[in-house]
């Protein structure tokens, strides 16, 4: 979903406003929109829109408004080291994992620093979609507390329970009742399942019933925020970070809480009286060394710089973006400019470069972004470009006008292969280059230990709740899998992949680490401008079954990302997973190989028989013709 959030929380005030930067690519999964990719088909122009004015007290906690955050050093608190998953592209989002209740009922929620409430469709949601996973049933939790109605929060009609509504610029919507459960962070958290309030849905409407994510998970500044909360309990320092992944790898990381930053880190200042959103002043941009001839006042329009981890692309006033092209163009007059991938839009697209990510840097420019206190971040072509669908070797510019909005929205493509850390305590936000698929071995950070269970009297005891799902997606034992069967979602054009589905077959088997013979095809379709195929992985020839080691194996590195295909198929997404058992045989299936061995045995023997018998028959002496003077014995005459 790239969409941001977050309301604007005035201090001094007990109403908020629902402040929305309008979505560069739609919360919709591809495969229910022809119009999702951006590199075939994303909503734009991006624009930062004021929406409706909330009831009195929408937003506020039900713990008292003047909390006092503890501020302390980031190695004096465990932190919550969570995956996340999905493609920025091909997803429009990254999610994480997040299990509520006793026991766990588990989550995926997009990380979004521009919104403030974190919620999941409730068992009593009569207008909610069909996502991910089955909707949080309160009534299983043994854990479970509403929030009731009270002076710090609004109320349902019948002044019972907390409830909370969220508006956004794209026309979806949430609305629900707050709740309070013990939430768990995954098995390579250090940070121990605490308590938090988040918000049950009972309506959801547009992009938000639509897409395949369950919710949303609200890293924004505010009170309902899971940051502020885990802060406000003292249990976390006042900082969290996302890493995410690049242009040919998934996934990536989130931690809630804070990490020493490594030593070459870049900081930027961020003002939280400047603008609710996650800012950073923003001075300059120079692009292959030469900066933009702009004014710097340019950057600090209506909300200034804004990060938002759910928007996509990144959008610029418009004399910044026509500056930044005029600069990009010049630099790559070697290359021959191109139509988009999708003609709704006059996308700004280049043939000729590299397909392989990490030699992009000898054709197109670096990029660099200045910040107030003089350090840089240095963008490389991953952050501003991305991968023209329809033509292989073909880019195209990541970076667009912000329509007549003076506000600056970096979305998660800047960062891509970045370490960010919201330094929230000390006010700036910090940039770190690297491949956040190995963030941990670059960190030098070892494997999290299990969370400890502690307890405590009163509603907001620590209770220790592990997540049902165990590492690696094991599966339980015992169970015998006749199949495996996947659906993925290729960035590619139907008619550029169908000739190249046998190659794909051979891929898909060296990735999975099992035979060709055992990878059938079982489908493939058009979904806009993506592909869906359909995958059945059957035992080995000499295997009645597959084993549990080999699915858990599979389906992980699907999941995860770990599957790398080659340039040419794009960007993949799992879609379905589905393990089958072996099927019930027939009384043939059974018994043919008897059958077969008594039948040969039977062949055998009449082969073997007719051979001797052929064999004794020429054995036998031929009768030779006799001499005429040879006597004969008479025969006797029978009487007439």
């Amino acid at each position: 979903m790239a969409r941001a959030s977050i309301p604007l929380l005035a201090a001094l005030f007990v109403f908020s406003y629902h402040i929305h930067l309008y979505p560069a690519i739609s919360l919709t999964p591809p495969s229910s929109s022809s119009a999702f990719l951006h590199g075939g088909g994303a909503i734009r122009p991006a624009m930062v829109l004021p929406l409706y004015l909330s009831p009195p007290n929408i937003s506020r906690s039900v713990a008292n408004s003047r909390r006092h955050l503890q501020r302390s050093g980031p190695n004096s608190h465990p932190n919550a080291r969570m995956r996340l998953y999905d493609d920025l592209l091909l997803n429009g989002y990254y999610t994480t994992r997040l299990w509520i209740g006793t026991p766990p009922q588990r989550f995926a929620l997009i990380v979004d620093t521009g919104s403030t409430v974190t919620y999941v469709p409730c068992s009593t949601c009569e207008q909610c979609g069909r996502h991910q996973d089955p909707k949080f049933q309160p009534e299983l939790s043994s854990t479970y507390q509403p929030v009731k109605c009270n002076i710090d929060c609004s109320c349902d009609q019948d002044r019972v329970q907390c409830v909370y509504e969220r508006q956004y610029a794209e026309m979806s919507s949430s609305s629900g009742a707050l709740g309070e459960d013990i939430l768990s962070f995954g098995n390579e958290s250090e940070l121990a399942p605490q308590r938090a309030v988040f918000g049950c849905e009972n309506v959801e409407t547009g992009d938000l019933y639509s897409q395949h994510a369950d919710g949303i998970m609200g890293l924004g500044r505010g009170d309902l925020s899971v940051v502020d909360q885990l802060v406000e309990k003292g249990v976390i320092s006042d900082s969290f970070s996302l890493c995410y992944g690049g242009m040919d790898i998934g996934g990536g990381t989130m931690v809630l809480g804070g990490i020493s930053p490594p030593t070459d880190m870049a900081f930027a200042n961020s003002d939280s009286l400047r603008s609710p959103y996650y800012n950073i002043d923003l001075k300059k941009i120079l692009v292959a060394g030469k900066p933009l001839p702009l004014n710097p006042k340019i950057f600090d329009g209506k909300h200034g710089t804004v990060l938002d981890s759910g928007t996509t692309y990144a959008y610029l006033p418009e004399a910044a973006f026509v500056a930044f092209k005029e600069a990009i163009m010049k630099e790559l007059h070697p290359l021959h400019q191109i139509r988009g991938p999708d003609p709704n839009y006059n996308d700004i697209c280049f043939s000729g470069g590299s397909s392989d990510v990490s030699k992009l840097s000898d054709t197109f420019p670096a990029v660099e972004m200045a910040f107030g206190n003089g350090q840089k971040l240095l963008l490389s072509p991953e952050n501003y470009l991305f991968r023209h669908s329809k033509v292989r070797g073909a880019y195209c510019l990541g970076i667009f006008q912000n329509g007549k909005d003076p506000t600056t929205l970096l979305g998660g493509i800047i960062v891509r292969n970045t370490l960010v850390m919201y330094d929230r305590e000390h006010s700036k936000i910090g940039f770190w280059k690297t491949n956040c698929s190995e963030l941990w071995e670059r960190l030098h950070v070892t494997g999290a230990s299990p969370p400890v269970p502690s307890s405590s009297n009163g509603n907001n005891s620590t209770i220790e709740s592990p997540p049902t799902e165990p590492p690696n997606h094991v599966l339980p034992g015992g169970v015998q899998i006749g199949q495996i069967t996947f659906q993925m979602s290729l960035s590619i054009n139907i008619s550029d992949l169908k000739p190249h589905v046998p190659e794909l077959s051979e891929f898909i088997a060296q990735e999975l680490d099992v035979n060709t013979s055992q990878v059938h095809l079982l489908n493939v379709m058009s979904k806009g401008n993506n592909s869906i195929v359909s995958w059945a992985i059957l035992p080995s020839d000499s295997a009645s079954y597959i084993s549990n080691a080999t699915a858990t194996s599979i389906y992980s590195q699907l999941s995860e990302h770990r599957v790398q295909l080659p340039h040419t198929y794009g960007n993949y997404q799992l879609l379905q997973w589905k393990i089958e058992p072996p099927a019930d045989r027939t009384w043939w299936q059974q018994h043919y190989v008897v059958v077969l061995a008594v039948t040969i045995t039977v062949i055998v023997a009449l082969l073997v028989s007719g051979t001797w018998f052929i064999w004794r028959k020429r054995q036998q002496p031929v009768n030779s013709y006799k001499p005429v003077n040879v006597a004969v014995p008479e025969q006797e005459l029978q009487p007439l």
